[in-house]
């Protein structure tokens, strides 16, 4: 199985110190991820799993050797002298209708770990990018309320020296503080959110968190990025890709293959069976007629081949009720890949509605923004000279954080449904071809 092929991140930027960026959380997250280790443990144990389905196939010899002592009196021998003799069997399955089913349903065994890991590898990397692209998001929002409070405390500071100068009343220096005092919940807010994106992040990198453990920061800048989805396009290519509908086929396949082994006991089986015994003359003696004589004695030695036959003529509803059950097996498995792939178009059709959403509000957003900056550079030089309220001050500086948050929150949007478009189409991970190939 090739190495897993990761997507191309659109985020970058200079961030704190010891920073993490998204290539490298996904590379960590992909190499210590609790999941994916559990799910290459399992596909190790699915190789166990196949021999066990391929051995009806093979042959199986047994050897078994009793020995003892052998006691009584005998003219001219020991009293009590040990023995033993080799028995053995080779059984070779010549007609066994299962034996097709069964060395089919051992390659699709090691073929559907294979493909859980790879659905697992898909769910864990999204979990990292959607919990970076929060972390970042919450960080950038953040760092919007401390440049916007700083420019509160400095309007503070401003009326307060109005006030002791006489220019300015007692009220417009309390509205002031009370316009400073408003933001420090909401940065503390994203702040929360912003450890509870990175504690995400470092379970989903298998990182420690225990006691005294340090999260990693979010090292990237969330931008707007142009792009275009094409879903017709795009959907045969998601079908072939996505590692969930691989993994509902040859669970479909798989489900089908159980149940031909269960209608092989419908059928007869025929085994070649060679089997013997190996008895030393000189290890055990049976007298004939009392007589002492060691010619007397009767010791023989044999082996002997032939087939065995054997069918199942009655079951009493033993393999009929198998086999229904195996068969409703398999039709729930063909349901759900069924729904899986129409869904497909749907998803892409839906992730394409929401970025160009995302266009139009984005513009809407930058030409809102632009007067928001404009009006609020505005009513602080009116402030400054008396001209303005305290009330307009606010009313400006409210939608002026609202315009930038509002940008910000498209720009994170339109990441959130990149990842989401990148998991619909199974870009997380890139199918090998070996795997295709080996699928028979």
């Amino acid at each position: 199985m090739r190495p897993i092929a990761l997507i191309a991140i659109l985020l970058c930027g200079a961030q704190p110190l010891h920073g993490i960026t998204l290539e490298a959380a996904l590379a960590r997250t992909l190499e210590k991820n609790p999941a994916i280790q559990q799910a290459k443990l399992e596909l190790e144990a699915a190789s166990g799993r196949r021999l066990v389905l391929r051995a009806t196939g093979l042959p199986d010899a047994i050897v078994n050797t009793p020995a003892g002592l052998q006691g009584g009196h005998r003219s001219g021998e020991n009293s009590v002298q040990p023995f033993a003799f080799a028995r053995g069997a080779f059984t070779q399955p010549l007609f066994h209708a299962d034996v097709p089913a069964a060395f089919r349903r051992g390659n699709l065994e090691t073929l559907i770990a294979q493909q859980r890991l790879n659905v697992t590898v898909m769910e864990q990397l999204h979990i990292a990018r959607v919990a970076f692209l929060t972390a970042v998001y919450q960080d950038s929002l953040r760092a919007f309320g401390e440049e916007q409070r700083q420019r509160l405390v400095r309007n503070a500071a401003a009326q307060q020296e109005r006030y002791v100068e006489g220019q300015a009343e007692r009220g417009q220096v309390m509205m002031a503080r009370v316009l400073e005092e408003e933001l420090p919940p909401r940065i503390e807010d994203s702040r929360r959110i912003s450890n509870g994106a990175l504690l995400q992040l470092a379970r989903t990198m298998g990182a420690e968190i225990g006691p005294g453990a340090q999260l990693p920061t979010a090292d990237g800048k969330l931008q707007w990025v142009s792009t275009r989805v094409e879903p017709q396009a795009q959907a045969q290519a998601a079908l072939a890709r996505r590692p969930d509908l691989q993994l509902a086929r040859l669970l479909v396949r798989a489900s089908g293959e159980d149940q031909r082994i269960m209608e092989a006991g419908y059928y007869p089986a025929l085994n070649g069976v060679i089997s013997g015994d190996y008895i030393p003359v000189s290890d055990i003696h049976r007298g004939s007629e009392g007589s002492a004589r060691r010619s007397d004695d009767i010791i023989s030695s044999e082996i002997r081949a032939g087939a065995v036959y054997t069918w199942r003529v009655i079951d009493n509803g033993q393999v009929r009720g198998a086999v229904m059950r195996q068969r409703a097996i398999r039709e729930i498995n063909e349901t759900v890949l069924a729904r899986l792939e129409t869904n497909v178009p749907r998803e892409l059709k839906r992730i394409a509605n929401t970025l160009n959403a995302l266009v139009a509000q984005q513009r809407a957003q930058e030409r809102g923004a632009s007067v928001a900056e404009q009006t609020v550079t505005s009513v602080q030089s009116n402030l400054e000279q008396g001209l303005s309220s305290q009330l307009e001050y606010r009313s400006a500086e409210t939608s002026l954080l609202q315009a930038k948050a509002g940008l910000l929150k498209s720009a994170f949007d339109q990441q959130i449904a990149l990842a989401e478009l990148d998991r619909v189409t199974g870009r997380y991970f890139q199918f090998s071809d070996e795997t295709a190939r080996n699928v028979p």
